[in-house]
């Protein structure tokens, strides 16, 4: 049985669940890891230009549902969300992470070239306003490239991760030279070693990065 902290997972896909579970084997054993999945977030969310309202309330309704597990943390796996989840850890008494907050941060120690691989075009607009918000904190000088791998997350929802990773690695060469390259995405993490092989530089996933943070926000 675990031994730490309960962490409570928020999902927006199917998809993003089996990463974050693996690096939680990898980097955290001893946390109990809780997944609680609504994959009819990601379907309204591509259907919107926005965040709704409805959606807002939905995502600060999940927060308060990690919270009343016994959570000690919680930790949002889908990056399309970001305004939403802002508010959700206005609205909950332990720390709420959104899922690439981490990875932004580490990335921006890298260098001001940075580059980002997404395969979920509805995230892009959030995501880059997010980095935009952690470089003005930490290197003001910092700029991000990021490149959409258009048919990625369908092939990856159809079972084929070896095309969904060809693909992310094929979008990780075409951003040429930065200092550190980020995978978007949860789900994205897949093509992480595809992705290594394929670059000279740094490669960023969100689960690792997410849990490293997490770990140390909850003093473990």
């Amino acid at each position: 049985m675990s031994t730490g902290p309960r962490i409570a997972l928020i999902h927006a896909t199917p998809v993003a669940i089996e990463p974050i579970l693996q690096a939680f084997k990898e980097l955290w054993p001893e946390a109990e890891p809780v997944s609680v999945l609504d994959d009819s977030l990601s379907v309204d969310r591509a259907k919107a230009s926005d965040i709704t309202p409805a959606i807002n309330q939905r995502i600060i309704a999940l927060a308060e549902y990690g919270y009343s597990l016994g959570a000690k943390a919680i930790l949002f796996t889908c990056s399309a969300f970001g305004p939403a989840i802002e508010a959700a850890g206005r609205a909950v008494p332990v720390p709420v992470l959104k899922p690439n907050e981490a990875m932004f941060e580490e990335a921006l120690g890298h260098g001001e070239r940075l580059g980002m691989v997404a395969t979920f075009g509805p995230s892009i607009a959030t995501m880059e306003a997010e980095f935009a918000e952690e470089a003005r904190r930490l290197r003001p000088a910092a700029r991000l490239s990021t490149r959409l791998a258009t048919e990625a997350m369908a092939a990856l929802r159809a079972g084929d991760a070896e095309t969904h990773n060809r693909l992310v690695a094929r979008e990780a060469r075409a951003l040429g030279q930065v200092d550190a390259l980020m995978l978007a995405h949860f789900s994205t993490s897949r093509a992480l070693r595809a992705c290594r092989e394929a670059a000279s530089v740094p490669v960023l996933s969100s689960p690792e990065a997410a849990i490293r943070k997490v770990r140390k926000m909850v003093g473990a």
